[in-house]
């Protein structure tokens, strides 16, 4: 069973020149639940390079390595996970590759993407965006905290919110109906990865 409560997506563009495993090592100390590799502008090799040494990183921890788009790439490593945006794989394709094992989510941006994710077999929906953010260049329209409740009526499946997730609106977002929230500027860009991975945690231990 996944603890999605606190899930780190990974972006090596924003971590103030700190090498990925250096943000994961830090996160993970802080209380981060899942790690998501997710790399847009390197070589496949260079790819499977990072994801390796993330999954060797997380070795015994009993965080999942979910590795973003990339089917090849969470085959070649071994990973625990394969997440999925609309314009990708579908999950039916995905799961003929994969077998049962691993886990698959997939990026619902409206209540008909999450109803179908369900219907296709997703393990878990990432519901985005939540919020305005810049760290993804072609996000869609935020879905808001209405949102997120919308979708938490219409289907059973873990919900994790991503989208201009910050200290200040995680526990609303858990509140709506989440399952977990995910972020990636407010851990990778943070001056100290761990405080801040710390401190989410705590703010979801909360409002419990």
């Amino acid at each position: 069973m996944v603890d999605y409560s606190l899930y780190l997506v990974t972006d090596r563009s924003l971590s103030r020149g700190r090498t990925t495993c250096e943000v994961v090592k830090a996160a993970i100390a802080g209380g981060v639940t899942v790690v998501q590799l997710r790399e847009k502008d390197c070589s496949t090799r260079e790819f499977i390079a990072e994801a390796r040494a993330l999954k060797q990183l997380l070795l015994g921890t009993g965080i999942p390595l979910i590795i973003n788009d990339r089917l090849d790439v969470a085959l070649a490593v071994g990973a625990e996970g394969l997440h999925l945006g609309q314009q990708d794989m579908s999950i039916a394709d995905a799961r003929r590759l994969t077998g049962p094992d691993i886990v698959i989510g997939v990026s619902a941006e409206s209540l008909d993407d999450a109803l179908r994710a369900q219907a296709d077999g997703a393990d878990y929906i990432g519901i985005s965006p939540v919020f305005a953010t810049t760290t993804k260049k072609d996000a869609a329209t935020p879905l808001g905290l209405e949102g997120i409740r919308r979708i938490r009526r219409a289907v059973n499946l873990p919900l994790v919110g991503i989208g201009g997730i910050t200290l200040t609106n995680a526990a609303e977002v858990m509140l709506a109906g989440a399952d977990g929230v995910a972020v990636v500027s407010a851990i990778v860009s943070a001056p100290c990865p761990r405080a801040a991975a710390a401190a989410l945690k705590q703010r979801l231990r909360v409002e419990k």
